[in-house]
């Protein structure tokens, strides 16, 4: 009850009994002091009992006193066991010194890589941007504790700045970019430490992106110690590689697939001392649906256009219009999609070469056109100039010569006419034309009539022949368009042909 009273109560107590014990005391005085006349009357009985009393009552009040005395001063606060152990394990401890009681004892640090996610590859400066979860374990024998003498404590977080950690590195580190920093690590009363931490790191690495998109890179991590020999800080996996590629901790959903993350152990000799390496290669395969709908594609589609539009009439004059189009439209879209390509100073991508090479189909095919359209307006003597076109004409347009030769010799004319009306007209064109210049003295009607039947005629057979001459010449240009039309499919399916089988041998190995 009277724990339960209110400070300022609790002293009224205290001080009431204080009261009290002094009241007792002065009884207890004054009892001792009374007259001792009679020592076998009443009094000489009676005295030393009550002096008993009196002392048992001082001692109870005493005690009682001193127990509320104690509820009265707040106690003082006991240090944590926590606290204790933390005090006891840094006091005389020595972050600078490996930890280790016994100097040719070597320190076993264990490792182990859990990638999360692969950020960026850039192929210009041979980088890549990946996601880690980095643990360390190791064991400090300086950092151990019997957990009974500090409340079963069996692990505990200090500073890593408190106590040793070890110099292990990466040795393809470029850039950590943005890791968040991690001040603290565990320790187990057997002395076990483990440091784990993540890791944005920009590791350098030999990219081969010729087969893009159908690419798979080959990163490497090779852990080491910075300046101790294996005699001092020896490696040593702390999974195996089955469970170090685990698929679980990646995130497969992006444009990287991870395949696996093998490791491997070794040794390196500088300076006759040997330094223990880790490394880990990690390799990702490139996921090409992304490339393949935005790049590809397209330009097939352009390409399956340009060769339809040789279907296109030569005579029509919409071709060479169309094929420019064509070409003007492949190069927005290769302007466009710039960005999306690699770029690499070292070896260009195989999807560059086929861009370019697409163009220059193009190109070509732009070129085959303009020249059969050319030809196509060239004039039968011009033709006959050129020593090739000569040849095909010869071969291809014989029934021409019939035409040249009716062109250039005479026509017939009428048979015979007699003397008293009739004209004989004589087989060459020049004889009948000479015989009516002849005439100039007012012509008759009937000789009026066959100068006339004679120039219509030459006029007609003029103009049938102009006809057979340019239907030859057209039939002649579409078999000659028709073969670089076939050439130029041949060429296209070969290219075509081996640009799928590396493609498609990449994507499947």
């Amino acid at each position: 009850m009277l724990s339960a009273l209110p400070p300022p109560q609790t002293s009224s107590i205290c001080q009431s009994l204080v009261a009290k014990v002094k009241e007792a005391r002065t009884r207890y005085v004054n009892v001792g002091t009374f007259p001792q006349g009679n020592h076998f009357g009443y009094d000489s009985w009676i005295t030393p009992v009550i002096l008993i009393f009196s002392f048992m009552s001082l001692v109870w009040l005493t005690l009682l006193i001193s127990a509320h005395l104690a509820e009265c001063v707040p106690e003082k606060p006991k240090r944590s066991a926590l606290n204790q152990l933390t005090r006891t394990l840094l006091r005389n401890y020595n972050c600078g010194v490996r930890p280790v009681h016994n100097w040719t004892t070597s320190t076993t640090v264990y490792i182990d890589l859990m990638l999360q996610s692969v950020l960026d590859v850039d192929g210009k400066t041979q980088s890549i941007t990946t996601s880690l979860w980095y643990r360390q374990i190791w064991r400090d024998e300086f950092l151990v504790w019997d957990p009974e003498e500090f409340d079963d404590i069996n692990e505990i977080s200090l500073s890593s700045d408190a106590i040793w950690i070890p110099d292990v590195i990466v040795s393809e580190f470029v850039d950590e970019g943005k890791s968040p920093p991690i001040p603290y690590v565990y320790v187990n009363s057997s002395g076990s430490v483990k440091n784990s931490r993540p890791i944005q790191a920009v590791l350098a690495c030999s990219l081969e992106l010729y087969a893009f998109p159908f690419d798979k890179q080959n990163c490497s991590l090779t852990f080491r110690s910075w300046l101790h020999s294996v005699k001092e800080i020896n490696l040593a996996l702390l999974r195996n590689e089955s469970a170090t590629a685990n698929m679980k901790q990646f995130m497969n959903h992006g444009e990287w697939e991870l395949l696996s993350i093998p490791s491997r152990y070794w040794l390196s000799r500088q300076d006759n001392t040997d330094y223990a390496h880790i490394r880990f290669n990690v390799l990702i395969r490139r996921r090409p649906l992304l490339y393949v709908v935005g790049l590809l594609i397209p330009s097939i589609f352009l390409m399956l256009v340009d060769v339809m539009s040789f279907y296109l009439p030569l005579n029509s004059g919409t071709r060479i219009t169309f094929k420019i189009s064509i070409l003007l439209g492949y190069t927005v879209f290769r302007v466009n999609m710039a960005d999306e390509l690699p770029v690499t100073a070292v070896r260009t991508p195989l999807i560059g070469v086929f861009f370019v090479v697409c163009m220059a189909l193009l190109m070509l095919s732009l070129i085959k056109s303009i020249l059969v359209v050319k030809l196509l307006h060239y004039s039968e003597r011009e033709v006959k100039e050129m020593s090739v076109s000569a040849c095909l004409l010869d071969k291809y347009g014989s029934a021409g010569h019939v035409f040249t030769e009716s062109a250039l010799t005479s026509i017939k004319t009428l048979d015979h006419i007699n003397p008293s009306g009739d004209y004989e007209l004589e087989n060459s064109l020049d004889e009948d034309l000479l015989s009516l210049n002849e005439i100039q003295d007012a012509p008759s009607g009937l000789e009026w009539l066959l100068r006339e039947l004679v120039s219509l005629r030459l006029a007609f057979s003029q103009e049938d022949g102009e006809a057979s001459a340019q239907g030859e010449w057209l039939a002649l240009c579409s078999k000659l368009d028709c073969f670089l039309f076939r050439l130029y499919l041949l060429v296209l399916a070969l290219y075509a042909g081996t640009l799928l089988l590396l493609w498609a041998s990449w994507s499947f190995a």
